[in-house]
């Protein structure tokens, strides 16, 4: 049992989908032996992926942990999914590293999900290496990979393998910082005489290395401007700072399914990536809400966070915890500072994929998990009584494709909501609402995958299904024009009658989408509770709208005439009469459609902003303006909600996957005419 946290390293493994992350890590596994089998992602058995939709889609969904030892150290492994959908579990796995791993397939160019995986890492200071992978592929080119690397990030590049190709392939290495080379065997490697073809080359890259390496202290580089020379062990210092403060991303290559160069990465990872007793502090706030700043630290008091939690119908919950200070041990009482609520710890686990490993306690910074915590969820922290705190919440994304949700079968409503209730204990990247002005049940989420595997885990864990559709628009009805209408509700039966005339005019009313209603009665022609009854009636019959029975705003209703009768006048007669009234005269009073229409700011790489610009004319929105912010244009633009409903779904397929966006309720705004014909056509489809 690692009980020293310098003798631990946590890293999360990211990088575009489908580029060997789950491979890499499962021969990361088989090489510190904590598996005696190399799994393969196409046979569905490895380690990290094993969700029934992570197998039936060939993709990773969830993060996975696990571990392996390595040198007399603990290499804690997380598995972070490389699809867009599931960015709310790349932030959750930031949160509980110290560094990453990004693999990048020798395709010779860096992929959009490797691009957003390390400009996330320089921006959050995470020292990254990266991994090519696949150099044993036909068409595979290492050389050609690392140079779009050093052509994107320049001088962050630092190679500390030299490349021995025979063949067109990636056959072997030579360590730039020993100067052995090293030729690639199953699971290993075999020192073999650096060939003569590469020495000159070599003599050139570590002499960069120790220039990018001298500039990470005042002392180096008084050294190397003085000597020109940096011993082996200076250069790894250097380098070791270089990552630690985002100016050096190493470069290593090798086959993650045929194994190899793995143990050589994972050399480097013990070597060069930070324990975590050298990362960064976390920020957490004390009882006072204070800022401060917690480090890794064995002596302190008990503090975890939660980075992720796992929800199964039959074995319950599991939450998946980073202890920062002291240690967790089963029998422990600790204090949820987010619910104020006790919890007590049954079991302590360390993780290897699905499966759980008993173990007496974690240490300062190990990453395991416990179980059975009834109000404990993904990002709450728990501490010790002594020790109130409570680390900052974890940056999830927020919503940007809502689709309406209803249980395929009658009478399963309750069940498809709280299988989904459950489900986002484990996912907070996703809630389900009724909207309040279509009434409808709404999933909002990351995009159509997400929501999609959502509902594939709701028939799998909970045994119900779940139908995915647009989301109805809450459009609206108003009247442009003015006109006077009246409405007389007459009825005679044997008995009393009813009886009732109104006379009201209708027009258009303050834009706050309120009801004004006008009793303009002179002489008693109607009488103050049948004026009352007239007024019930109008704000019924508002409930839809003449066109497409969407509800009427904007409207003023004046009651300037009527009549009744001593015996046969009643409350409901009026009623009746006043909704006569409002049909006929809001249908002469030029009615339009108004529809939701939201502000928008879309972030996109200055080369894709025509095509942004072209699209958004498409959907009748407005552009306000452009900002160039990080890098990236920012275009400020306005459009009709009906035009965006699937617009995180067309975003990401314009810009490849790099474009994002946020939306704000503006206000509403009338329908063009030659737009309204459709939406009437579709209300009157739908009755």
């Amino acid at each position: 049992m690692i009980q020293n946290a310098t003798n631990i390293r946590n890293i999360a493994i990211i990088g575009h989908g489908g580029e060997g992350k789950t491979s890499l890590a499962e021969a990361i596994l088989f090489n510190g032996k904590t598996i005696d089998r190399l799994g393969k992602t196409a046979d569905k058995n490895t380690v990290m992926d094993f969700d029934s939709e992570e197998l039936a889609r060939g993709i990773s969904i969830s993060l996975a942990a696990a571990y392996a030892n390595f040198e007399g150290v603990k290499i804690n492994v997380l598995d972070v999914p490389g699809f867009y959908d599931f960015e709310g579990e790349f932030e959750q796995a930031m949160r509980a590293v110290a560094g990453a791993v990004l693999v990048l397939d020798a395709a010779g160019q860096v992929s959009v999900g490797a691009e957003k995986g390390i400009d996330y890492c320089l921006k959050h200071k995470i020292p990254l290496m990266v991994f090519v992978n696949g150099v044993d592929k036909e068409n595979s080119d290492y050389t050609k990979t690392v140079e779009a690397l050093r052509e994107k990030y320049g001088k962050k590049i630092a190679t500390l393998h030299l490349p021995i190709i025979r063949n067109g392939k990636m056959q072997g290495y030579v360590s730039v910082i020993s100067g052995k080379a090293y030729e690639f065997k199953q699971g290993g490697r075999t020192e073999i005489a650096v060939p003569e073809d590469l020495k000159d080359d070599l003599q050139i890259i570590k002499e960069s290395l120790m220039e990018a390496a001298a500039e990470t202290s005042e002392e180096f580089l008084n050294k190397f401007l003085e000597d020109a020379w940096l011993s082996n062990d200076e250069i790894i210092v250097g380098v070791k700072k270089g990552l630690f403060n985002g100016d050096t991303i190493p470069v290593l290559g090798g086959s993650a399914t045929q194994n190899l160069g793995v143990i050589n990465l994972m050399h480097e990872i013990v070597a060069l990536l930070p324990s975590p007793v050298e990362r960064k502090p976390v920020l957490a706030e004390n009882l006072s809400g204070e800022p401060i700043e917690i480090s890794c630290d064995a002596e302190k008091p008990f503090s975890a966070q939660v980075f992720k939690t796992v929800v199964d119908p039959f074995v319950g919950k599991l939450n998946m915890v980073r202890v920062f200070t002291g240690s967790l041990k089963s029998g422990m009482t600790v204090y949820n500072s987010v619910t104020g609520e006790k919890e007590r710890i049954n079991s302590v686990y360390v993780l290897k994929g699905k499966k759980q490993e008993v173990v007496d306690e974690l240490v300062a910074g190990d990453i395991g998990a416990v179980n059975k915590l009834s109000n404990t969820n993904t990002g709450d922290t728990l501490c010790d009584e002594s020790f109130k705190i409570k680390y900052s919440d974890i940056p999830l994304p927020k919503p940007v494709l809502s689709m309406a949700i209803s249980a395929a079968k009658t009478g399963e409503e309750d069940k498809v909501f709280q299988g989904l209730n459950r489900l986002s204990e484990e996912d907070l990247t996703f809630v389900v609402e009724k909207d309040k002005e279509t009434g409808e049940m709404v999933i909002r989420g990351q995009g159509e995958t997400q929501l999609d595997v959502l509902c594939k885990k709701l028939k799998a864990k909970f045994g119900c299904e779940a139908i995915l559709r647009n989301p109805k628009v809450a459009f609206r009805e108003t009247i442009t024009g003015v006109a006077e209408a009246e409405g007389k509700h007459k009825k005679q039966s044997g008995g009393a009658g009813q009886y009732g005339v109104v006379n009201i005019k209708f027009e258009p009313g303050a834009e706050d989408g309120q009801f004004e209603f006008v009793n303009a009665i002179v002489g008693g022609a109607v009488s103050k509770p049948f004026a009352i009854a007239a007024e019930k009636g109008l704000k019924e019959a508002m409930q839809k709208g003449v066109l497409a029975g969407y509800p009427m705003v904007n409207l003023k209703c004046t009651l300037f005439d009527g009549k009744e009768h001593p015996v046969d006048s009643k409350e409901v007669a009026f009623i009746s009469a006043a909704k006569l009234a409002y049909d006929d005269g809001v249908r002469r009073a030029k009615p339009t459609i108004l529809e939701p229409v939201y502000s928008y700011k879309i972030s996109v790489p200055d080369s894709y902003t025509g095509d942004i610009l072209g699209d958004m004319n498409k959907r009748r929105g407005r552009i306000l303006g452009m900002e160039m912010q990080e890098n990236l244009q920012v275009i400020s633009a306005e459009a009709p909600l009906s035009e965006m409903l699937k617009y995180a779904t067309d975003l990401r397929s314009i810009t490849q996957g790099r474009g994002k966006f946020s939306a704000e309720f503006l206000g509403y705004e009338e329908v063009p005419f030659s737009a309204q014909e459709a939406i009437i056509a579709a209300a009157k489809k739908a009755e």
